[in-house]
């Protein structure tokens, strides 16, 4: 194990909150550097969660000599590293990666340009499979980048990027792939990739010059060190990958689907087509705009105050008002007639009244 200081902020992705909560706003290329160091500790997290859970199996078992209990022990060290591996670059990417995160390689082989776009469950084995091409390190260098500030997200343009790997086998050889780099961030306290865009230009194969004085007088072996171990500078575990994303990505659906219901692989298939049908058929539903009720104007003379009251009574509103009227005044054995108008009665009042009495009189009411 290393004497590096740990991080203070830092938390194993094996223990209760395996999520790092960065505490303020960092600078976006920072987080590329975070990133390094995540990446670089990755080996000694591994070692650390499987020493202690490797102690808790062994105990599990007798200490008498089974060959059973040997090959058991044997089959869980071997899936506990399978399942530690796989949650570490979980935990990788949810900390760097936001949910809806989309990360995209574009690059020119011998057989025409490439480009691979791939969703945010994806992303985690991709950078699996950088390290079992035999990569023993990863990481980037930004140089000369370029932030735009956005109401919700930053933008980084950076145009000289390098991607460094170091490999292990089939020999020792660092490579350096040189492109452009777009990153965009969320705006908020955890900063995280929403979209990685990586367009690769060049790459370089580096040798050290040990190696070449070792198997100078070897023409076999040097025939083999001049031999390109990647092609522009990815695996060909990388690049099978990308190839069964483009299949494992529309795909997502009815994984997603058969995950959620254990419904059958023919069904998953059959329901999404029928729902994609059924949005394809039905029509769109009209827009429905909004009715402005207008006011209607009053008449301002006196004169003709008894028949716009007689009009009014006759819309929707006014005969609940009239009705009110009427429900009031009926216990008097009186029937209302509303008369309002803009000009003042008597005594300054706006509106007035007329009642009818069961004898026929008309009195007038303010």
């Amino acid at each position: 194990m290393s004497s590096t200081p740990h991080d203070p902020f830092y938390s194993s992705p094996f223990g209760p909150f395996y999520r790092r909560h960065t505490p303020y706003m960092v600078q976006p290329e920072y987080r590329i550097y975070e990133m390094n160091k995540r990446l670089q500790s990755r080996t000694e997290d591994l070692y650390m969660a499987s020493e202690n859970q490797l102690c808790h199996i062994i105990g599990n078992y007798d200490d008498d000599d089974d060959d059973d209990d040997d090959t058991l022990i044997l089959d869980s060290i071997s899936k506990l590293n399978n399942d530690s591996d796989n949650l570490w670059w979980d935990a990788f990417a949810t900390e760097f990666f936001e949910d809806d995160a989309t990360l995209t390689l574009s690059f020119c082989l011998e057989d025409g340009p490439k480009r691979y776009t791939i969703g945010r469950t994806l992303i985690p084995r991709y950078f699996s499979t950088v390290f079992e091409g035999g990569v023993t390190d990863l990481y980037y260098i930004l140089k000369h980048s370029k932030e735009s500030y956005h109401n919700s997200s930053i933008t980084v343009d950076c145009d000289q990027c390098t991607m460094v790997t170091q490999h292990g086998k089939p020999m020792f050889t660092k490579v350096c792939t040189e492109g452009r780099l777009i990153l965009e961030f969320t705006f908020d306290d955890l900063m995280r990739i929403k979209t990685w865009h990586f367009t690769i230009r060049q790459y370089r194969e580096l040798v050290p010059r040990s190696i070449l004085a070792m198997h100078a007088q070897d023409p076999q072996v040097l025939d083999q060190l001049s031999k390109n171990i990647t092609r522009m500078g990815l695996t060909n575990f990388t690049l099978n990958y990308l190839r069964l994303c483009v299949i494992l990505e529309p795909m997502q659906e009815l994984m997603s689907r058969h995950k959620t219901y254990n419904l059958s692989p023919r069904d998953c298939l059959k329901t999404c087509l029928f729902q994609k049908w059924q949005r394809m058929v039905a029509p769109p539903e009209p827009t429905r705009q909004p009715t402005t009720k207008r006011r209607k104007r009053k008449n301002s003379t006196s004169s003709t105050s008894n028949s716009s009251a007689g009009n009014n009574a006759n819309s929707t509103g006014s005969k609940k008002k009239t009705t009110a009227a009427n429900l009031s005044l009926s216990s008097q054995g009186l029937g209302a007639i509303p008369n309002c108008s803009l000009n003042p009665g008597r005594d300054g009042d706006l509106c007035h009244s007329t009642a009818v009495t069961p004898s026929g009189q008309f009195k007038e009411k303010h």
